[in-house]
């Protein structure tokens, strides 16, 4: 009983913060104004069906390593964790390894706790190359979930964040996205397509719940992987034709 209610009251200090606070959920500088690939790590991930200029891709850590075989040179966008930056476990340098030399458009970094020249350094001690970059507080990653699936999810342990993919998705989603396509997202897979360790994934759970309640809210969210759909219920991308114009937008 002591547990839970210690428990209780370091959560109603945080959510009075957050609210107090009122954090604007990271935008683009323009809307998107057509479908948006978020393109994850999983060991197998498939080409959107269609896939032409008028997608944007949204790639997550290294997950870009993949848009070799797609004949896409680099994404539009990236979303990058903090430790990827200077991290020291097996798969913040693995990511580092695989995105040495390459580039993106927009570099969206979240949680960074250092400022922007710390930051830049760190990008630049291993050559990853970028059009713009933005630093995302741990109140806007929340902000953008609370706004886009109406939940408050104050992050307080592991097993209750989101992975960075299904932040991608609502990204693409809060900033207009007519579809968001996932692709090498799966949360019931285990290890990444930039290395063999085969590291278990985090997030479980709370992706799986995310990606079900999206569907509910009738958002325009889909997988272009077969076994995905098959797994979690997702429906499978056949083209463009199949976004829906009307479906829920915020």
């Amino acid at each position: 009983m002591l547990t839970a209610l210690s428990a209780a009251r370091k959560y109603i200090p945080r959510r009075i913060k957050y609210l107090v606070r009122n954090p604007t959920p990271p935008s683009t500088l323009a809307p998107f104004a057509g479908p948006v690939v978020v393109l994850g790590s999983a060991p197998k991930s498939h080409k959107p069906v269609g896939l032409d200029a008028n997608y944007r891709i949204i790639s997550v850590n290294a997950s870009q390593l993949a848009l070799q075989s797609w004949g896409v040179d680099a994404p539009d966008i990236t979303l990058m964790g903090y430790n990827q930056i200077e991290g020291t476990n097996t798969n913040a340098v693995e990511v580092r390894r695989v995105l040495a030399g390459k580039r993106t458009g927009s570099l969206y970094v979240l949680a960074w706790r250092h400022g922007r020249e710390r930051l830049e350094a760190g990008l630049k001690a291993f050559g990853y190359d970028f059009e713009e970059a933005h630093i995302v507080d741990r109140y806007q990653r929340i902000a953008l979930l609370h706004k886009v699936t109406g939940r408050l999810n104050l992050e307080l342990d592991a097993e209750t964040k989101c992975s960075n993919g299904i932040i991608a998705a609502l990204f693409a989603l809060y900033n207009g996205a007519t579809a968001v396509i996932l692709s090498g997202i799966n949360p019931h897979s285990a290890g990444h397509v930039y290395n063999g360790v085969n590291l278990t994934r985090l997030h479980v759970r709370m992706d799986a719940e995310m990606l079900a309640r999206l569907v509910g809210l009738g958002y325009p969210i889909y997988t272009a992987d077969p076994q995905v759909s098959e797994d979690i219920g997702l429906p499978l991308w056949q083209g463009i034709n199949q976004a829906n114009p009307e479906s829920k937008q915020e």
